[in-house]
């Protein structure tokens, strides 16, 4: 339900990236570190990397959109991860190398991702209807509104939440 503060399209939003957060429960949902290692190339993209990837992105848009730190070192889990990655990571032109370096139970995964997205509900939650509109990055033609990016953001994630079920389905399948 629309309040007079919150925009039909920030409710849908909030609607979409919630599914993100759904599909991420159903990926890492009692996956292994070595289930979240399983790559099924050894160029390949592991579901931990992809999982942690996703989240890193989506915290790495949304603090830019409020102007307030990453949940990801605020929080502290850039420690929790202890990955030996500079904390401004997000992943974006990993190696292989580093991807094999992203090591994670599913449990921890998850429990980042959750607080991103608070983190974006509650931007979300906090969003007027002309704040969409409002430009972000102008280093593009045209100029990147909040609404745009948010956009590019839940397709990003969704894009790698297909990608990490599948590798999912490959390790379940591997292992099982």
């Amino acid at each position: 339900m629309t309040t007079t503060h919150q925009h039909a399209a920030t409710v849908l939003l909030q609607d979409t990236f919630e599914r993100i957060n759904e599909l991420v429960d159903g990926i890492t949902d009692g996956l292994s570190r070595e289930q979240s290692a399983f790559r099924p190339d050894p160029g390949a993209n592991s579901i931990g990397w992809l999982v942690w990837h996703l989240s890193r992105v989506q915290d790495h848009q949304i603090a830019g959109l409020t102007g307030s730190p990453q949940v990801w070192t605020e929080q502290g889990w850039d420690k929790k991860f202890d990955l030996p990655l500079d904390p401004g990571d997000t992943g974006y032109g990993h190696t292989a190398e580093q991807v094999g370096q992203v090591s994670a139970t599913g449990e921890l995964l998850a429990g980042y991702h959750r607080a991103v997205r608070v983190a974006t509900s509650a931007y979300l939650e906090g969003l007027a209807a002309d704040g969409l509109d409002r430009i972000v990055d102008r280093d593009w033609d045209p100029p990147v509104t909040a609404g745009v990016r948010l956009v590019s953001t839940f397709a990003d994630c969704l894009q790698h939440c297909g990608q990490a079920g599948y590798v999912r389905g490959l390790a379940d399948r591997s292992t099982g």
